[in-house]
């Protein structure tokens, strides 16, 4: 998690540890707000063990997609994360909302405030439409045999 941006950071560790709690896992999380963080981050994660990496929402980490999966790679770590443009930076698989749906959403809202609406009157969005990607060039790198039910579900796979 980037703890400059403690609202995302938090809100996903909550998330987090909710579904780890159900599914009987355990989850340590790692700050990063620097490039040189990341590689500890990666490291860390490593060396307690961890059977795989989630990369949080947050923009600065998702523009450091391809650093964090050069890393995670290098210790044939499977990396998770929200943006489906990270698995073209080398990330195994995402799975979050279409962030083009969420753009065009907020460019209606944006329309009707500028058309004179009140924000306060306006309905709260949630994202509607959500994307599982996976890159197999990643699985493969680490040995990882993604079967085939998975494949046939995903919205997007890159090889």
């Amino acid at each position: 998690m980037n703890p400059t941006n403690p609202g995302i950071a938090q809100n996903v560790i909550e998330q987090s540890q909710v579904a780890a709690r159900r599914l009987r896992l355990e989850i340590v999380v790692l700050k990063a707000a620097t490039e040189g963080d990341i590689e500890s981050a990666v490291a860390a994660a490593v060396q307690q063990g961890a059977a795989a990496l989630y990369i949080g929402g947050d923009a600065y980490l998702l523009s450091r997609s391809r650093h964090i999966a050069f890393f995670a790679l290098s210790h044939r770590l499977p990396t998770l994360g929200e943006d489906r443009g990270a698995v073209s930076a080398g990330i195994l698989m995402t799975y979050g909302p279409d962030l083009v749906d969420i753009f065009r959403q907020a460019g209606v809202y944006v329309g009707r405030i500028l058309k004179g609406d009140k924000p306060a009157s306006l309905p709260v969005a949630q994202p509607t439409k959500f994307g599982l990607s996976i890159n197999v060039t990643t699985a493969k790198a680490i040995a990882l045999t993604i079967p085939e039910s998975l494949l046939l579900r995903v919205d997007e796979v890159i090889e």
